[in-house]
């Protein structure tokens, strides 16, 4: 069943690649241009040597890989799961709701908050229980309140996960306790993360390092047992994890000149001094540098019915190596025959470092463009 799973995950994958360069390249114009990298001839990337079996490290924002080994590999990943945890907590729960403590929850054992049959402690609190006492009653606590159950949840969990584009992760529990059907990967849980850091109360709870119960009206204070918090000032989240299986984990973030940078490491002993050196690695090698502004021109798409003007629909900040040649390609259809409303997305940007894509992005119209349609009945005649 494992086997038939990961292979439906890679076939999945597979094809959503294939999808996404068809959307590039058919009916597609593209017009290229060199961005210069004063670094090219003075390349300091010697590499670095890790000790994790799996590691990563993601530019939040723009999703562009920074640094990685074996990222892609299935791997069991403890109780970093516990960010899709709150994640999908965050989303689909009522922060403010009590949930009534179950049997269930409170004789879980490994880390817990130290829940008892019978509390009513509010969502918003079991996210914090989750977060930084790494709580498995908290964990289930927060399943059984959104979805009944810890099954039910699990299946809320992969379904999200389908939706924000990860998709060789499977969930089971939503502790990370070890199951032989609960797998990720170092790419997967950077993305995830990326998807929770979106969320302000997210990140002002993994960033917190104490917690008095009494400021915000919980049952108890909270101590956050992530030492990164501690070790690293730049440092700004996010979950440890640890099992027989997984090893030791750590997902974690960092302001990096200016910018969210996410680094990941499983099954590795020396998890904190590992991924401070990836994060070393990446403020020596890396620029983040500001290509284009948001509602900029990005060039127009000239028809014979007159010309659709284009806009850049964020800031596009990309993470510069020492050593990398840049090449930017606006892809734009070079036919359209429906309207085209102010905002609509039409066409991409695309950025490469060395000939592979790093990272793409919709592009949007800055005005309308109508294209009259025949009447309904007249296409039905034709037809």
């Amino acid at each position: 069943m494992h086997k038939k799973v990961r292979e439906r995950h890679r076939y999945l994958c597979s094809l959503l690649l294939f999808i996404f360069t068809l959307s590039l390249f058919v009916s597609n114009r593209v017009e290229a241009l060199e961005i210069s990298n004063p670094n090219t001839k003075n390349s300091t990337n010697k590499g670095i040597t890790m000790s994790a079996r799996c590691a990563i490290a993601l530019d939040s924002k723009s999703k562009v890989v920074l640094y990685e080994k074996n990222a892609y590999e299935l791997v069991p990943m403890a109780s970093t799961t516990k960010i899709m945890t709150a994640l999908v907590a965050l989303k689909y729960g009522d922060l403010d709701r009590k949930i009534e403590v179950s049997s269930k929850a409170s004789s879980m054992r490994g880390s817990v908050v130290g829940l008892r049959k019978g509390e009513q402690i509010s969502t918003k609190e079991l996210i914090y229980g989750l977060m930084l006492r790494s709580g498995n009653d908290a964990a289930v606590a927060i399943a059984e309140g959104i979805s009944g159950s810890v099954e039910e949840f699990a299946k809320l969990m992969n379904e999200y996960a389908v939706e924000i584009g990860v998709v060789n992760t499977h969930f089971e529990t939503p502790h990370g306790l070890d199951k032989d059907e609960h797998y990720s990967t170092a790419y997967d849980l950077a993305v995830v993360t990326a998807k929770a850091k979106e969320n302000k109360l997210f990140n002002e709870i993994v960033s917190s390092k104490d917690v008095d119960g009494k400021t915000l009206g919980f049952t108890r204070s909270y101590h956050n047992i992530n030492k990164i918090l501690w070790q690293m000032p730049e440092a700004t989240g996010v979950k440890t994890g640890y099992t027989g299986k997984a090893g030791k984990c750590l997902v974690s973030s960092a302001n990096i000149q200016g910018n969210d940078v996410i680094v990941v490491v499983l099954n590795c002993t020396e998890r904190w001094k590992e991924s401070i050196k990836i994060f070393d690695y990446v403020n020596k090698n890396y620029e983040f540098k500001k290509m284009f502004i948001k509602g900029d021109s990005a060039g127009e798409i000239a028809l014979k019915r007159g010309n659709i003007k284009l806009q850049f629909e964020d800031d596009v900040v990309i993470p510069v190596k020492n050593g990398a040649e840049y090449t930017v390609k606006i892809m734009k259809p070079e036919k359209i025959d429906y309207t085209i409303n102010k905002g609509d997305k039409i066409g991409k940007v695309c950025v490469y470092a060395d000939g592979e894509l790093i990272y793409s992005n919709s592009l949007q119209s800055s005005d309308t463009f109508k294209v009259k349609q025949l009447p309904k009945w007249i296409k039905k005649i034709i037809k």
